[in-house]
C-alpha cells in the first residue's frame, strides 16, 4: 500500500503512530487523539492530508465538463476561489464523491477527490471527457505535491508570524498560487479546511512542506492525526464517503437524504449526471434522512459505531453511519439515517451500543456551535 510522502518523518521525528486509511498509510495519532482534537478547537493543529487527491483539469471545455459531472453551478465561480462541496452523482442519484473545485482560470481548474475514490474518479472524469469529446486534459498531481491543513483559532496568527501577512486577508474559500511562507515555496494556499475551524490548506513539494512543518511546530502548532480529523468532522456533521454516502442504491439513500446544504445542489441547473433520478427523489419525497444523535450522559464515553441500529420503542427505524466520543460535548455522538416518519428533532430514540440499547436525542447539525 502507498504511504504519504512524509510518513517516515512523522514517525521518526514526531513520534506518529501510523495506520491505514483506505489504500494509504498515514499518521493516525501523535500524542493522543483527544489532545489533538482539542488543540484544533482551542488553539491550532496541523494535519497531513496527502492521501486525498489533487487533480488538474485544463482545456477550453473544463466548465462544460464540471457542469455535466457536478450538481452545483460552476459557471459563476470567480478565478481564485474554490467552489463546493459539490456532489458527483451516478444515474441513481447516489453519490460518487463530494469534492472541492478550485478555479484558476476559465480553462484551468483544480479539484480534490477523496482518497477512497481518487483513482476511480480520475478514470470516470477521463471517460466523460472521451465520450463527450470535451477538450480537457486530466493530470493527477497527487504524488507531485503533499497537502497540509493548518486548522484552529490561531491559524492566521501562525501564518502571519511566518511572514505570510497576505494569508489573513484571504476570504473563506479564496486561494493563491505560487506563494512563499518564510522563504519556503508553496504551490497553493487556500482559506479552507474540514474541521469547522478557521484555517488554511497548503499544497507544495514534499521537501518544502517538511521545512514548513518544522517552522509550524516551533510556533506551537500541534501535529494531529486522522483519528482527530475524523472526530472533528463528525462534531460538525460533515460526511465521509462509504459512511454517509456511496454509489450502491441498496446501501445508501438518494443524495437528498444527506441534507448536505451549503448549496451543493443548484436546482436551476440542467443536464448533470443523475439529475432525472435526483428530481424524482425530490418529487416523491424521502424515506430516509440523515440526522444527528446525541447520547445521554448516562452513556459516559460510549458511542454507537457504524451500522448500529436505532429504535423507537421496539421498532427498528434506522442505522448509524458514523459515531465518536465528542471531547467538546463530553459524550457520544453519531450520524444516522432515520425513517422520516420518526426523524423529529428533540425526540428520544434508543441506539444499540455494544449490545445495550442506550438513549439518545435526535438533533440537527452541527453538534457544536461555531
Amino acid at each position: 500500500m502507498p504511504k504519504i510522502p512524509l510518513l517516515e518523518y512523522y514517525v521518526e521525528k514526531l513520534g506518529a503512530e501510523p495506520g491505514f486509511f483506505g489504500d494509504w498509510e498515514v499518521p493516525m495519532r501523535f500524542t493522543g487523539s483527544i489532545d489533538e482534537h482539542m488543540a484544533v478547537r482551542t488553539s491550532v493543529g496541523l494535519f497531513d492530508v496527502s492521501h486525498m487527491g489533487r487533480v488538474l483539469l485544463k482545456g477550453p471545455d473544463v466548465v462544460a465538463l464540471t457542469q455535466y459531472i457536478y450538481t452545483k453551478d460552476m459557471s459563476k465561480v470567480k478565478p481564485g476561489f474554490m467552489s463546493g462541496p459539490t456532489l458527483a452523482l451516478n444515474e441513481w442519484a447516489r453519490v460518487k464523491d463530494d469534492e472541492m473545485l478550485y478555479k484558476v482560470s476559465d480553462e484551468e481548474w483544480l479539484l480534490v477527490p477523496n482518497a477512497l475514490v481518487r483513482e476511480k474518479m480520475i478514470g470516470y472524469i477521463r471517460s466523460v471527457v472521451s465520450s463527450r469529446n470535451y477538450k480537457v486534459e486530466v493530470e493527477d498531481l497527487t504524488h507531485k505535491y503533499s497537502m497540509l491543513t493548518l486548522q484552529g483559532p490561531r491559524a492566521v496568527e501562525v501564518m502571519e508570524s511566518l511572514g505570510a501577512k497576505w494569508a489573513g486577508d484571504l476570504k473563506p474559500l479564496e486561494f493563491r498560487l505560487n506563494e512563499e511562507v518564510s522563504g519556503i515555496k508553496v504551490f497553493l494556499v487556500s482559506r479552507s479546511g474540514w474541521t469547522g475551524e478557521d484555517g488554511f490548506e497548503i499544497w507544495g513539494e514534499h521537501g518544502e512542506l517538511r521545512r514548513l512543518i518544522d517552522l509550524f511546530i516551533a510556533r506551537g502548532v500541534k501535529p494531529a492525526g486522522l483519528i482527530a480529523r475524523d472526530t472533528l468532522r463528525i462534531e460538525m456533521g460533515f460526511v465521509l464517503g462509504d459512511h454517509e454516502y456511496g454509489e450502491d442504491p441498496s446501501k445508501f439513500p438518494c443524495a437528498l437524504a444527506l441534507r448536505y446544504g451549503m448549496g451543493a445542489i443548484t436546482w436551476s441547473k440542467k443536464g448533470f449526471v443523475g439529475e432525472e433520478a435526483l428530481r424524482a427523489c425530490r418529487r416523491e419525497g424521502l424515506r430516509w434522512v440523515r440526522v444527528g444523535l446525541k447520547m445521554g450522559k448516562e452513556a459516559g464515553r460510549l458511542f454507537p459505531r457504524t451500522g448500529s441500529r436505532v429504535f423507537v420503542e421496539d421498532i427498528d427505524v434506522g442505522w448509524v453511519t458514523s459515531g465518536c466520543y465528542s471531547p467538546v460535548l463530553n459524550r457520544g455522538i453519531a450520524m444516522a439515517y432515520i425513517d422520516t416518519r420518526y426523524a423529529v428533532f428533540g425526540e428520544e430514540v434508543l441506539v444499540d451500543v455494544h449490545g445495550r440499547r442506550l438513549s439518545a436525542k435526535i438533533v440537527d447539525f452541527p453538534f457544536i456551535e461555531k
